[in-house]
């Protein structure tokens, strides 16, 4: 059985991590010594919070059994529980990459299916 999780960011940054074949986070990451992830049922407030406003992003779809011991699901807002991955994100273990575009309303469009 499979649980995806999400990593927003900017599609520049997923590009050249795509060519190199490994995502090493955004700076916000590096600062917190973990690569920040979020849940189905937490992406789009983590869209809201983070990347109010953003355009040309991407969301990286991960399964998260697939990244094994380094994944750590740890309180973070509101007491929730957040996927953290503690180490580079292999590009190989990516579901799918989908766009994140912005609607008229400002709010971020997610593919269907993803926001609970």
């Amino acid at each position: 059985m499979s649980e995806i999780i999400y990593k927003i960011c900017r599609r520049a940054a997923w590009e050249q991590a795509d060519r190199a074949g490994v995502y090493h986070g955004a700076p916000i990451d590096a600062e917190d010594g973990f690569i920040h992830l979020s849940a189905a049922h937490q992406v789009a407030e983590t869209a809201a919070k983070h990347f109010a406003g953003q355009d040309d992003l991407v969301l990286v779809a991960v399964d998260a059994h697939r990244l094994g011991e380094a994944l750590r699901w740890e309180a973070s807002r509101g007491g929730d529980l957040f996927p953290h991955l503690y180490g580079p994100l292999d590009t190989r273990m990516v579901h799918a990459v989908t766009p994140l575009p912005l609607g008229r309303d400002g709010v971020h469009i997610f593919p269907q299916g993803v926001v609970e």
